[in-house]
């Protein structure tokens, strides 16, 4: 068989253990999952509600352009319908973007450690990926500059970033997109942007009108609490949506995915209170933190990443037997680091006190 030579070495993404599984390999009845970034509170009560209002639909194909969601979006987001695009996911459209402008004749540039997707379709389209080192966590905005050249293609920034929760702040992203040759498409993927606080963040919206180069990514896997249904979407210059959209699948939102997002974007309330509790369970967090001495970075995420300062497995595996599934960093590039959802406050309360129990051990 003619497979690309790139995909024989390339391993499929490796999702989190499933809480099914836990529970059977260890015998417990109770498992606390904190280790895919998933909304601790669900979702708004609106998507539950327009939920028992569906008729039969299944033999139907889904709205093609998801008209009804997309008006309502381009509404709240204050742009216009034909600069949105849709996807199963926003890991779907970052599939698009590699495949609409990766080839072997070209580079992508990203940071390191950062969302894994981007070098995975990279790889799958045979680009050459340049990868520039965080520096404390951030963003080398001037190492990646220092990598752009005529063959550049795309440059992928994750602000908040995974594994991280570090951002870039505005002043310096608009230096950085400023010195872009106009022809590199500046991936900005926000998937926690609604948890976000900093004061001095960017409103990446606003800056498409200056540079027509970017595409924003957002979700509604995370603060809107639909990671079950796909629902991600670009935002950008209509010319660019409009060059992007071939790229992508027919009918690739499914039907229930579109009526949840849209029902979930009317409650801002929901995201509001979801951002502050959030925002109070960090806090918990950091004072866990210094209380032992355990270095981290402070997160505008939904997550934390502590460094245990020693092999990460060793620490997962034990919060794993006691019933508490967390990511370890090894695979995200921090190996003596876990990464941590912030749960609901007795959530929190009870991860912390088992690693306590584990430094004490």
């Amino acid at each position: 068989m003619k497979w690309k030579e790139q995909l024989l070495a390339l391993t499929p993404y490796q999702p989190g253990k499933s809480i099914d599984d836990v529970k059977k390999q260890y015998q417990l009845e109770k498992i606390i999952k904190l280790a895919s970034n998933e909304n601790p509170f669900g979702c708004s009560g609106n998507v539950k509600e327009q939920f028992t209002k569906i008729q039969d639909f299944f033999e139907r194909y889904p709205s093609g352009y998801a008209g009804p969601l997309r008006e309502k979006l381009a509404s709240h987001l204050n742009v216009a319908v034909n600069q949105i695009i849709f996807g199963n996911g926003s890991d779907e459209v970052i599939l698009m973007i590699a495949r609409a402008l990766l080839t072997p004749n070209t580079n992508t540039v990203m940071a390191t450690p950062t969302f894994p997707q981007y070098k995975h379709n990279a790889i799958i389209e045979g680009a050459e990926i340049r990868e520039i080192p965080l520096k404390d966590g951030d963003h080398d905005l001037q190492g990646m500059l220092k990598a752009i050249d005529d063959h550049t293609a795309v440059v992928w920034l994750c602000s908040p970033n995974n594994p991280t929760g570090t951002y870039i702040k505005r002043d310096h992203l608009i230096e950085f997109l400023k010195e872009v040759p106009a022809d590199v498409v500046v991936v900005l993927d926000e998937a926690y942007y609604e948890y976000v606080t900093a004061a001095d963040y960017y409103n990446s919206v606003d800056l498409l009108s200056e540079f027509n180069n970017v595409i924003i990514l957002r979700t509604f896997s995370k603060i809107y609490g639909l990671a079950s249904m796909r629902v991600g979407y670009g935002i950008g210059h209509e010319k660019v949506i409009r060059t992007l959209e071939p790229v992508r699948e027919p009918f690739n939102t499914n039907t229930m995915g579109q009526i949840a997002a849209a029902a979930a974007l009317e409650d801002q309330q929901f995201v509001r209170e979801c951002k502050e509790q959030n925002r109070q369970g960090l806090e918990t967090f950091y004072q866990f933190c210094n209380e032992y001495k355990l270095s981290y970075y402070p997160s505008q995420g939904n997550f934390i990443l502590i460094d245990f300062n020693v092999d990460a497995d060793e620490v997962f595996q034990f919060l794993l037997e006691r019933g508490f599934i967390v990511r370890s960093g090894k695979a995200l590039g921090f190996p003596t680091s876990i990464r941590v959802t912030v749960g609901t406050k007795e959530q929190n309360e009870e991860i912390i006190n088992m690693m306590k129990q584990f430094l004490a051990h």
